[in-house]
């Protein structure tokens, strides 16, 4: 709640300053008027020169935001005990477990991680075909099983190569996966809860524990009006704990609904981008930090630019600059580009790096 209402008062500020610059503007519409006509040309306008004046200057212009995030491992996956038994052996929150290692243990024998992006969800045998059946055979020869044709059918190789894993693993020679002993992940994977301990039975799909994969990411919260800032592929800059900043890229985009806390009002519409880390290694040593996300929404590069609250609002419509040459003043009618950071685009006949403009006192 802290965050949002600070972005709030970020973005109110912004406007403030916005209409700021047009009330002042305002204060100048007669004399930008006087003269100016319908010439649409730099005609003399006034003979006492602005209280304060500002550069003309060409930049790259970024309309940037930040916003909180939180620095962590990929979401949550709960795994389901599906081999019956009391469970002897579990894991330490915090293990991180390889292709062929077990993760927990039922009656002595392993629960098994191997890599595979299609979750186990039956038993493997004589018969079976499929993409599960092809994960189990390129895992088995990963891990010196011997070695298998393109297909995806559970071949007799394919069963003796599972009968001398089994014999590895202690488990009976059968040449058949059951459901539940093997567990399918993209990779390696941390443990992250444990919801059974030993001497605990298992077996009727109750949680055994929870995992994450190895990877880190951010994931920062935005309101809906900022929706402009997270989409897919965008690169955004995170600024870490220690105060170093590394780059980093929107993964995914994705709407949530969070109920109030008050049961008078009404639920809010809130957007969660997962970013991840182009230098994983900048989190190395950091299991949960909160983050800065600097979200770059939009960029200009090489345009002449002015303060906000050098615009002057122009009788005819649209904006103007009055432009300090010597101690005379004119009027140059600008079309305006990207706002940001107290600065705008401008554009139009007559403009150059390093003209002065007159600004309010």
């Amino acid at each position: 709640m802290t965050n949002r209402a600070e972005r709030r008062r970020r973005r109110g500020g912004r406007a403030v300053a916005v209409a700021a610059a047009v009330v002042v503007a305002a204060g100048t519409v007669t004399a930008a008027a006087i003269g100016f006509g319908g010439s649409g040309g730099d005609t003399p306008a006034a003979t006492n020169l602005p209280p304060a004046t500002a550069q003309v200057t060409r930049q790259t212009m970024l309309d940037t935001d930040d916003v909180s995030g939180h620095l962590g491992y990929s979401a949550q996956t709960t795994l389901a005990g599906r081999i019956e038994g009391v469970v002897t052996k579990v894991p330490l929150a915090g293990d991180v477990i390889d292709r062929g290692k077990p993760i927990y243990r039922v009656d002595n024998q392993p629960i098994v991680l191997m890599f595979g992006d299609v979750a186990a969800y039956r038993a493997l045998g004589p018969g079976v075909t499929g993409q599960d059946v092809r994960q189990l055979e390129d895992n088995l020869k990963a891990l010196g099983y011997g070695s298998f044709g393109t297909g995806n059918a559970f071949t007799a190789t394919t069963a003796n190569a599972v009968k001398r894993w089994q014999k590895d693993q202690g488990l009976p020679q059968t040449g058949q996966v059951e459901l539940g002993r093997i567990v399918f992940a993209p990779g390696e994977i941390r443990i992250d809860s444990i919801a059974v301990g030993v001497n605990q039975t298992t077996g009727g799909g109750e949680e055994v524990l929870q995992y994450t994969g190895t990877g880190r990411q951010v994931t920062a919260q935005l309101e809906v009006s900022q929706q402009r800032l997270a989409r897919e592929g965008v690169n955004v800059q995170i600024q870490m704990p220690d105060g170093k900043t590394v780059a980093g890229r929107v993964e995914r985009v994705y709407t949530v609904v969070e109920e109030p806390q008050d049961s008078g009002a009404q639920p809010q519409t809130l957007i969660n981008a997962v970013i991840s880390l182009s230098d994983p290694t900048a989190a190395a040593g950091v299991q949960a930090a909160v983050v800065t996300v600097v979200f770059t929404a939009d960029e200009r590069k090489d345009v002449l630019t002015v303060p906000i609250a050098a615009l002057v609002a122009l009788a005819e419509g649209g904006y103007g600059v009055e432009v300090v040459d010597g101690d005379t003043t004119h009027y140059i009618k600008v079309q305006t580009g990207l706002f940001a950071h107290g600065r705008v685009e401008i554009s139009g006949d007559g403009l150059h790096e390093g003209m002065t403009v007159g600004m309010p006192g």
